[in-house]
């Protein structure tokens, strides 16, 4: 339940950056965000290009120009090409904006249909439409949430190497590196330190300033 609800609070702040993607406010546009990337990637920090191609497909996930600039990044370090199934598509495609609000409307939907049931006692099988009706609504945003909540765990690596260590200290020894612009799960942080865990399953302690998340902090409130 709480991953559902964490889930359901992501979609909400993703709905929110559409929106500001929109008025273009603070900088977080789809757009500024590819321009952004290009300039990284005509300086040669494809780390720092990758991270904000990331974040403009977030906002604009049906954008072929951040894909095919995306993949061409990717490709030119020998990085393997992130393949999203059809499932994904749907779910990066569809707007969190227009998910939340039919979650509105459905919640207000079974709010009136329990309130009217309460004042009187005929048309019981509108109600009950009604309160399914609601809560299938409800359902989107929180499916639409569930989805892309896997976004929120996802980093970039933005150092030109970066040692994986045994544990979350300084010193500690190192079991293999990542490479620059390499995607990884986040899976936990320490004084510090991030435990990631790579796409073949291997796992370790990188030192913060190596890594950037997709989502930024201040998009989510962290």
């Amino acid at each position: 339940m709480q991953q559902v609800a964490s889930a359901l609070i992501f979609s909400a702040c993703l709905a929110g950056m559409h929106a500001d993607a929109q008025s273009a406010r603070a900088g977080y546009s789809s757009t500024a965000l590819y321009n952004l990337a290009n300039a990284y990637a005509r300086d040669g920090k494809p780390g720092m290009a990758v991270v904000n191609y990331e974040r403009a497909r977030l906002l604009a996930p049906d954008d072929p120009d951040i894909e095919a600039n995306l993949v061409l990044v990717r490709r030119s370090l020998g990085l393997p090409i992130e393949t999203r199934s059809r499932l994904d598509r749907v779910a990066e495609a569809a707007s969190p904006t227009v998910a939340a609000w039919i979650g509105v409307i459905g919640l207000m939907l079974a709010a009136v249909a329990l309130l009217a049931g309460r004042l009187q006692a005929s048309h019981r099988w509108a109600r009950r439409i009604s309160i399914i009706v609601g809560i299938a609504l409800i359902g989107v945003p929180v499916g639409d949430g569930v989805m892309l909540w896997p976004r929120l765990h996802e980093g970039i690596v933005i150092a030109g190497t970066a040692p994986v260590r045994v544990s979350p200290a300084p010193m500690g020894d190192t079991l293999f590196a990542l490479k620059e612009a390499e995607a990884v799960k986040i899976a936990g942080e320490y004084e510090g330190f991030v435990l990631v865990r790579t796409a073949t399953g291997r796992t370790g302690w990188v030192w913060h300033a190596d890594l950037a998340p997709v989502v930024p902090r201040s998009w989510t409130g962290g």
